[in-house]
C-alpha cells in the first residue's frame, strides 16, 4: 500500500512540474508580444513576435469587426507607432494563466515626437495602464484582446 502511495504522489508532482513548465512556456511566448511593442523598429522582435503568434493571429480591440491580422498589426506597430514613438515601452507588470489563456497587466509608456491620434503633445509623455487576454493553441498565440487607457494618454498629452 505504501509503495502505491508513494508512486501515486510521485506521479502527481511529476505531472505538477510538467504543468508548471507548460505555464511558463505559454507566458514566455506571450512576452515576446511587449517585446516587440517595447522594440517596434527592431527586426529580431518583429520575428519573434511573428513566431510566437499563428499565421492568422487577430488583434481584437473593439467589437467593430475589422480586426487587424498579424501583418497589419506589425505594420501598424513597426511603422506608424516606431516612427512616432521611438521610446516606446510596453512593461510588463503582471501576468496570470488559466487554461490557454494568458491575462497580462501592463503599463505602457512614451513620447510622441508628433500629434497622437490629433492631439500634440509638444514633447510631453504619456503612462498608461492595458489589459490584454492572449489566446494560444500550440504554443502560439492565436488571438489578442485588448484594451489600453488612449484617452488617458491623450488627456497627458493636452495636459497644461
Amino acid at each position: 500500500m505504501n509503495k502505491i502511495k508513494a508512486s501515486l504522489a510521485a506521479t502527481v508532482l511529476t505531472m505538477a512540474a510538467m504543468m508548471n513548465s507548460a505555464l511558463a512556456d505559454d507566458k514566455a511566448v506571450v512576452q515576446k508580444f511587449y517585446d516587440f511593442l517595447s522594440n517596434p523598429a527592431s527586426q529580431e522582435r518583429v520575428s519573434e513576435f511573428k513566431s510566437a503568434a499563428s499565421e492568422q493571429w487577430e488583434s481584437i480591440g473593439n467589437y467593430s469587426g475589422s480586426n487587424k491580422s498579424r501583418d497589419e498589426f506589425v505594420g501598424q506597430v513597426s511603422g506608424f507607432f516606431a516612427k512616432l514613438m521611438p521610446d516606446l515601452n510596453w512593461e510588463v507588470q503582471e501576468m496570470i494563466q488559466e487554461g490557454n489563456k494568458v491575462v497580462v497587466r501592463s503599463r505602457a509608456t512614451g513620447t510622441p515626437n508628433g500629434p497622437l491620434f490629433g492631439v500634440d503633445g509638444q514633447g510631453k509623455s504619456f503612462d498608461i495602464l492595458t489589459i490584454d487576454i492572449h489566446t494560444l493553441e500550440n504554443d502560439k498565440i492565436i488571438n489578442t484582446y485588448h484594451v489600453e487607457d488612449w484617452a488617458g494618454a491623450l488627456q497627458q498629452l493636452s495636459a497644461k
